[in-house]
């Protein structure tokens, strides 16, 4: 008798212990998704506000009383907001589609054919994850000039349309597809062409999705690679017109919070539509080291 309500008491003090340890989880977490959301709630904030109320503070008010709805509609007039977002979708949308090619194709080579210096070639070319972009930046744009591609869109695309990570990622990925479904191809007569878009590329959705994420989102949100390269204004993006709103003495707040949240909508429209795969994809591609 003793030692079953020895055996019970143990089990309360761990049903006890365990309700602690996942009250103080559940508390870390919805205070780390807090600080992440309030960015976003300020900046929904601001962007119905004018220039003076956005810095109000003592007190703030998250709705004000007369919610300047009206900057939605001035972004589009006071710069070709228009024209900004056309280039940075074309970039976007031509770059992702160019890493997607690349990458899979890559990685397919490295991962399930056979040739001299294989392993050697792939982490060299992964060794270049680690190299920032900042170190071979001046001998990229003296390269482009020299190509005729200074202000040009082709001039990003050329530069963005190859990418370590996503061959490093798409290679992890198949890597766990078995050799012999590609060796039961051949025997049947299918080109390793065929191989690669008629059975991995299929196989492959996953991976495929969240490098799609990462790649539309990196694309979307480049500053530094437009505003080197991009000088006259009809082949700015979006993040170089926002810059426009920031003058020498005054910056119209309230217009680039607005701007903010419309360059934030195709990036979720993005993820919503991907995100069913985005998980499997980062957990079979890590996997395998």
């Amino acid at each position: 008798m003793r030692e079953i309500m020895t055996k019970q008491k143990k089990e309360t003090s761990m049903k006890r212990n365990n309700l602690i340890k996942k009250f103080f989880l559940y508390l870390i977490l919805l205070i780390i998704t807090a600080a992440m959301l309030i960015p976003f709630i300020w900046m929904l904030s601001a962007s119905i506000k004018t220039d003076r109320e956005v810095f109000q503070m003592t007190p703030f008010v998250l709705i004000p009383e007369t919610p300047r709805w009206s900057n939605y509609v001035d972004i589009w007039t006071k710069i070709p907001f228009g024209t900004f977002v056309k280039n940075t979708v074309f970039l976007t949308i031509v770059v992702t589609a160019l890493q997607l090619l690349t990458s899979s194709f890559a990685a397919y080579s490295f991962a399930k054919l056979e040739f001299k210096h294989k392993n050697v070639l792939f982490m060299a070319y992964i060794a270049t994850i680690a190299m920032p972009w900042q170190v071979y930046m001046v001998p990229q744009f003296i390269m482009m000039r020299k190509m005729g591609l200074n202000d040009k869109l082709l001039a990003m695309i050329c530069l963005q349309a190859f990418s370590a990570f996503g061959v490093f990622m798409m290679r992890q990925f198949y890597d766990g597809i078995p050799n012999e479904l590609c060796e039961a191809a051949r025997v049947d007569g299918m080109s390793e062409y065929k191989i690669y878009s008629h059975i991995m590329l299929p196989l492959s959705k996953p991976a495929l999705s969240t490098l799609t994420i990462f790649t539309f989102v990196a694309t979307w949100n480049d500053y530094l690679g437009p505003l080197i390269y991009l000088k006259s204004q009809e082949k700015k993006t979006i993040q170089l017109g926002l810059k426009m709103f920031i003058g020498q003495y005054s910056s119209q707040y309230g217009l680039i919070m607005a701007g903010s949240v419309l360059s934030l909508i195709p990036v979720l429209i993005v993820f919503i539509c991907l995100q069913r795969y985005f998980v499997e994809g980062i957990a079979s591609t890590g996997l395998k080291g």
